[in-house]
């Protein structure tokens, strides 16, 4: 596919370094250097200007491209541009949307502007933290096949059941099926065989059924339980999101952070959450706040080295907590990963990379599939389609991991409804409609999509409010 990249940042760079292996990258960005630099490495046609101008995208030969995604730090000239770039005939574009105030606009960009994916950053690394701290024992947690394989990578500590240890003996003692699909050793990835003896410091790659991986952990007893207390440190915006997601899975969190119109906006953002003025690198501080009783201790400033400094001392002061740490800069990424100083790394940049290009591998997976043709016969568009599966997701609680949606990256199908949810965002829930005949096989009347009222969710929220005293 010919893919243009607006923005040659962080992000607009790492996106350039993946897909060049598999499609022709067209990059546009406002500083010479930087198009210097990227055409010098990855040898790809760069073009500098603006990205969201109409005669610069012409110069890219936008038109002639199958998707476009704009990267730069600013949500408008990204908008602006997958605007543009519709406008030259392009059939799919991506923007990175980081403003929360755009959440409740993201509908209508989608819909009426012809945004094919906005992605918020922040909010997507948040999911994927909070996901690892659904299975603590993990330092990173992918699902496959609708939810029934789960792939899990696991670094082996000093004093390891399994140091020293053959695969095939691990799989006969065990009893356990899981599959260690792949082991890391000081850079070098291995396919390994029965034979392979596993070391102190591995990075384990280990394939299963989740009831299987927690039999797995309990026999290498390092098996934890869901954390349920979560200590937050930096009131970012990706604190926000990530507090927001683990309050509605049922947790307690409590955040920390030295700003005090931080922390007020937060509160009163979140008034579930505890919210404590004070410094999060304090050893002190984290003690009296009971981190030896936390389940899982987050670092979220805008301080790679500080992030690092507070989870690692998160550790010395608890063994059984879940210590997660957001870094941004590559290179200590790769010492604390390789070192293992930290439990779990979370890069917003790698995120929001992998993401996008799980989108690119599934728009060529979907291509000349019989799914477009299906939803042409019911009156839509796959991007209509794919547009409501998200709209869904921002008012619903959780997703079914028995149908999932390739087109976005094997996300399960939206489910349970949050009432507060519809109420805040103004989005309404999306209705399937037809009426079937009673003999299988004669066929239906309508297949077509309809919104419920607002009002009905009024009335649902003031009811529940009145029954629980709210």
């Amino acid at each position: 596919m010919r893919i243009i990249v607006v923005g040659a940042g962080k992000v607009g760079t790492s996106l350039t370094a993946q897909l060049i292996r598999e499609h022709r990258v067209t990059v546009i960005d406002q500083e010479p250097k930087l198009i210097e630099n990227i055409i010098n490495v990855y040898d790809v046609m760069g073009v500098c200007g603006n990205g969201a101008s109409y005669e610069v995208q012409k110069e890219a030969e936008v038109g002639k491209a199958d998707l476009l995604i704009a990267t730069t730090s600013s949500d408008e000239i990204n908008i602006l541009a997958c605007l543009v770039a519709k406008k030259l005939g392009v059939a799919h574009t991506i923007a990175r949307i980081r403003n929360p105030e755009y959440e409740t606009q993201l509908r209508f960009m989608r819909g009426e502007l012809g945004l094919t994916m906005s992605i918020n950053p922040e909010k997507a690394a948040a999911h994927e933290i909070a996901r690892v701290l659904r299975f603590p024992a993990a330092m990173k947690l992918e699902s496959f096949s609708k939810g029934r394989l789960e792939l899990v990578e696991y670094r082996l500590p000093e004093r390891s059941a399994l140091d020293g240890v053959r695969l095939l003996d691990i799989y006969r003692n065990a009893r356990a099926r899981v599959l260690i699909c792949a082991v890391s050793r000081k850079g070098q990835t291995t396919i390994p065989s029965g034979d392979f003896e596993l070391k102190t410091g591995d990075k384990i790659y280990v394939t299963a059924a989740p009831e299987h991986l927690s039999a797995f952990f309990q026999y290498l007893g390092v098996f934890r339980k869901k954390a349920s207390t979560v200590m937050i440190v930096g009131a970012s915006k990706m604190c926000y999101y990530l507090a927001d997601e683990l309050l509605h899975m049922g947790m307690s969190v409590k955040i920390i952070d030295q700003n005090e119109a931080r922390c007020t906006q937060i509160s009163e953002q979140l008034p579930r959450a505890l919210v404590i003025q004070g410094d999060g690198t304090d050893s002190e501080l984290l003690a009296e706040e009971g981190i030896e009783q936390t389940d899982a201790f987050v670092a979220l400033t805008g301080i790679d080295e500080a992030n690092i400094l507070m989870a690692m001392c998160a550790s010395r002061q608890t063994e059984q907590c879940k210590v997660v740490a957001k870094i941004n800069r590559r290179s200590l990424t790769e010492l604390v990963s390789s070192e293992g100083m930290i439990d779990s790394v979370v890069s917003v940049r790698d995120v929001t990379t992998e993401l996008i290009v799980q989108y690119v591998r599934a728009m060529e997976s979907a291509a000349g599939s019989r799914i477009k043709t299906l939803h042409r016969l019911v009156g839509g568009t796959v991007e209509e389609a794919i547009d409501f599966s998200r709209q869904m997701r921002e008012i619903t609680l959780g997703e079914n991991p028995n149908v999932t949606i390739p087109l976005l990256g094997f996300m399960g199908v939206p489910s349970a409804i949050d009432i507060t949810r519809v109420g805040s965002s103004g989005i309404l829930p999306v209705i399937n409609t037809a009426i079937a005949h009673k003999d299988a096989g004669v066929g239906m009347i309508g297949a077509g999509i309809v919104h419920p009222p607002f009002a009905c969710f009024e009335k649902a929220i003031l009811g529940w409010c009145e029954r629980y005293g709210v």
